[in-house]
């Protein structure tokens, strides 16, 4: 009888118990390099006095830090815009959700053989990235220079399937985000997020032919797992990320490539 009790009780602990172990005072974050990591790196000493220890883990893929984050092996993660993750639930069912919009990087078309999207040949050739969320937002930008027509223009979910008038027959190449600024030199154009374009030493306000208006919704956040927002690290991580230390350093930083969102 004794032995059972304890059984239950023992299964009633385990039950109860939360799944992702949460140690105090550490965060463990994946990032991609350019600007995610760099803006961590600026709070990191901010919560190191405050007896914090935040692990930047830095990847270029942006399909493991969801998985990472729904898997327990990181506490958040900052890589994302709000329509790329509300599109990675909806496939892969991740109990996350977003806690602070804390930047915007204006996607922008780049080109190392034209000097203007006017300049565009018959059956050119132009990049884009392969996520769903980020190939609709490079088609948008080109809809909205006349180059083509979508059959929805604010779908955020648009592919190339979606073109309903391409005057030019521009031919579209899907390809990884990360790969896009290598691809300048086999295609007419690339839509390239920011991100990528300054780790290739590209300027936005420079070297973009078109940028995606100041006023872009693909604002860059911080996400958590569901229920965990409230925890005293994550709190102290929200309140460095939006604090007017990082809104100054944003815009001494990066010099209008890239903006605050808060």
């Amino acid at each position: 009888m004794v032995k059972q009790i304890l059984i239950i009780v023992l299964s009633s602990i385990l039950w109860i118990l939360p799944s992702c172990s949460k140690p105090k005072h550490s965060l463990k974050i994946v990032a991609t390099p350019v600007p995610h990591a760099q803006l961590l790196e600026f709070v990191k000493p901010d919560l190191k006095s405050q007896g914090i220890n935040l692990d930047i883990i830095v990847t270029e893929d942006y399909n493991m830090p969801n998985r990472a984050l729904a898997d327990c092996e990181v506490d958040a993660n900052f890589f994302q815009h709000i329509p790329f993750m509300e599109e990675q639930i909806k496939q892969f069912h991740y109990p996350i959700e977003s806690i602070a919009k804390i930047e915007i990087e204006p996607m922008g078309i780049y080109s190392k053989k034209i000097h203007a999207l006017s300049e565009l040949q018959e059956g050119a050739t132009i990049a884009v990235p392969n996520d769903p969320t980020n190939e609709a937002r490079a088609l948008m930008l080109l809809q909205g220079q006349g180059i083509i027509q979508l059959d929805n223009p604010s779908n955020l979910q648009a592919t190339v399937l979606n073109i309903t008038s391409n005057p030019k027959h521009i031919r579209f190449i899907e390809v990884d985000a990360a790969m896009l600024p290598r691809s300048l030199e086999d295609v007419d154009a690339a839509a390239i997020n920011t991100n990528y374009a300054l780790e290739a030493h590209l300027s936005p306000s420079k070297d973009a032919l078109v940028l995606e208006s100041k006023d872009s919704p693909y604002a860059n956040v911080i996400v958590v797992r569901n229920g965990e927002e409230h925890r005293p690290e994550i709190e102290a991580l929200k309140t460095a990320m939006t604090s007017d230390a990082m809104r100054e350093f944003i815009l001494k930083t990066y010099h209008g490539a890239i903006l605050p969102a808060f």
